[in-house]
């Protein structure tokens, strides 16, 4: 297929990539300055009497997404084009290509980086699933990796719904055969769960650079899927734990039951991993997997959706510290506010102890909400070993709206709790005099 010089309102700048059924360019969106990816259907796919039925049920399928899927780990899709002589969806470009050539045995990821792509897919389908919506053709080349270790779920054209409103019709045999579930090539009813074993299957291949089922044609592929059990991953890559060997077979059990019944469960096993230590992780760092979970175990982001806790995980600094650790000295000026997500904290005013802050305790951030000129009004030092989350004033004031919206009203809730504790000390205070 030549190069053309546009599609639509787009500038075409080159070519991605080429399939048996269409091609991928990257082009500019001249009025919204920003460059994109078009899919292109094959004019001979569009005039074929089947497969042209079967590729515009598919691109109407992801067409109706645009503006649904506010992911961060999901690719936007921005326009498409469906009618008797063109098909084609304008979707993000995300530079840093797809998965597939993460999946050979001389290419393979370190364990703990593998560990955070999947788990950004289990909380970016779990998002998808809240909204009715299976993805049904979850593989290496439907995630695309993106600038800052992130990645983006793409190539929702197989989706099913599941909301109320949603009258097209299920298409059967989508999908890429060695990714399905037992459940999917037998043709049954759906649900989240044939992404779980299908993203099951795309961890499988990530430790060890082989599908888990190896097959020269699609009845063998499917007797295997059904009836056989892979060889377990630990046979390929011998530094597997042998926890995330056990993740993978609960992701890829045959039976429904057996496997994961929720992304919370799938996620909650890989973030364990990172927990105990059983990656290795440096000392220093932190994982945005370990990041996610700190976040949203803490009470004061209890009201905060995935989306907005993704949101700080990139805008706050982490750090640890150790005991008599100076965190903010009275009267110096800062921007800043933190909480404390592991240890104890004490503040101090003029060497009179005021308090011990415990896990989940937020403090300073009276210099970036209130009057104070931005100067700190006590001390804050450790007590113990601690792991201190910090955000910048300029971060939160650059946040989205719905992020800074929930951290004010956060902040109102904490307040008020402070000051129900003052007047409860000023009361027990006057009883005894």
């Amino acid at each position: 297929m030549s190069e053309p010089e546009r599609i639509g309102k787009y500038e075409v700048r080159g070519r991605l990539g080429e399939g048996a059924t269409s091609t991928v360019w990257l082009a500019w969106d001249p009025f919204l300055r920003r460059e994109v990816a078009i899919k292109v259907i094959h004019p001979e796919v569009l005039n074929d009497p089947e497969r042209g039925r079967l590729y515009r049920h598919l691109l109407a399928n992801e067409a109706s997404l645009a503006g649904k899927l506010q992911h961060p780990h999901i690719a936007q899709i921005h326009d498409a084009v469906i009618d008797e002589t063109q098909g084609y969806i304008v979707v993000e470009y995300v530079a840093g290509g797809t998965l597939e050539p993460y999946c050979a045995p001389d290419s393979l990821l370190p364990l703990d980086r593998l560990v955070e792509i999947i788990f950004k897919c289990t909380r970016a389908l779990d998002y998808a699933c809240r909204l009715g919506i299976t993805h049904r053709d979850i593989k290496p080349a439907n995630i695309l990796l993106a600038g800052g270790g992130d990645i983006k779920i793409t190539d929702f054209g197989a989706a099913l719904f599941s909301s109320a409103n949603q009258t097209r019709t299920q298409v059967s045999g989508v999908g890429s055969p060695a990714y399905m579930s037992p459940q999917q090539v037998r043709e049954l009813p759906l649900d989240h769960q044939t992404d779980i074993y299908s993203l099951g299957v795309v961890m499988y291949q990530l430790i060890t650079g082989r599908l888990p089922f190896q097959a020269s044609n699609n009845y063998s592929m499917v007797y295997q899927i059904t009836s056989t059990e892979p060889p377990p991953p630990s046979d390929f890559r011998r530094d597997l734990p042998a926890a995330l060997e056990a993740v993978v077979a609960r992701a890829m059990e045959k039976e429904l039951a057996a496997r994961y019944a929720s992304w919370g469960e799938f996620s909650h096993d890989l973030a364990q991993a990172f927990r105990s230590r059983q990656l290795q992780v440096p000392e220093e760092g932190f994982a945005d997997t370990e990041k996610y979970e700190t976040l949203r175990g803490l009470p004061f982001f209890a009201e905060f959706s995935d989306v907005e806790i993704w949101e700080i995980v990139r805008f706050s600094d982490w750090q640890r510290l150790a005991p008599d650790a100076v965190i903010m000295r009275d009267g110096e000026p800062g921007d800043h506010f933190c909480f404390l997500a592991e240890g104890e904290v004490r503040i101090a005013k003029h060497g009179h102890l005021l308090g011990v802050l415990a896990p989940g305790d937020c403090f300073g951030e009276m210099a970036v909400i209130g009057k104070s000129g931005g100067s700190r009004n006590a001390d804050a030092i450790t007590r113990t070993a601690a792991k201190i989350i910090t955000i910048r004033g300029d971060a939160l004031r650059q946040a989205s709206d719905a992020c800074r919206m929930h951290f004010y009203a956060a902040f109102l809730e904490v307040l008020s709790a402070r000051l129900a504790r003052a007047n409860t000390r000023l009361a027990s205070a006057a009883a005894s005099l």
